[in-house]
């Protein structure tokens, strides 16, 4: 969804917050600048036969994620930030970037975008 007023594209978890008088409010995840909210993607523990895969050092290899909120760039550093990923697509980042954040019981990844390694197609 393209928001015109704020020029940046979202399509954020929405949480639900209890307020001063037990009413929900819900909640956007809105990410600042150049940063991007990812959603890790399952690694499968099977393969299609029925093989059980043993436990993978998961650390040394890049995580595959779907993107579920994209910030709007700009200047970051002195330096122009426009972003290229796009909401829905899914993209491999380092392990070791970002910042875990869970809302409502699911967990994502705040990351820079810079930290994206690749778009999968």
């Amino acid at each position: 969804m393209l928001d015109s007023a704020n020029k940046f594209s979202y399509n954020s978890p929405v949480v639900k917050k209890r307020s001063v008088r037990n009413r929900r409010i819900a909640m956007k995840l809105v990410p600042l600048f150049d940063k991007v909210v990812l959603e890790k993607e399952k690694m499968e523990e099977t393969t299609k036969s029925g093989i059980v895969l043993p436990g993978q050092d998961d650390k040394e290899k890049p995580g595959q994620a779907v993107v579920i909120a994209v910030g709007p760039g700009g200047v970051v550093d002195g330096k122009e930030i426009s972003m290229q990923v796009k909401v829905g697509q899914h993209v491999l980042f380092s392990r070791y970037a970002g910042s875990e954040v869970e809302l409502d019981g699911k967990k994502y990844t705040v990351v820079k975008q810079n930290d994206i390694l690749a778009i999968v197609e």
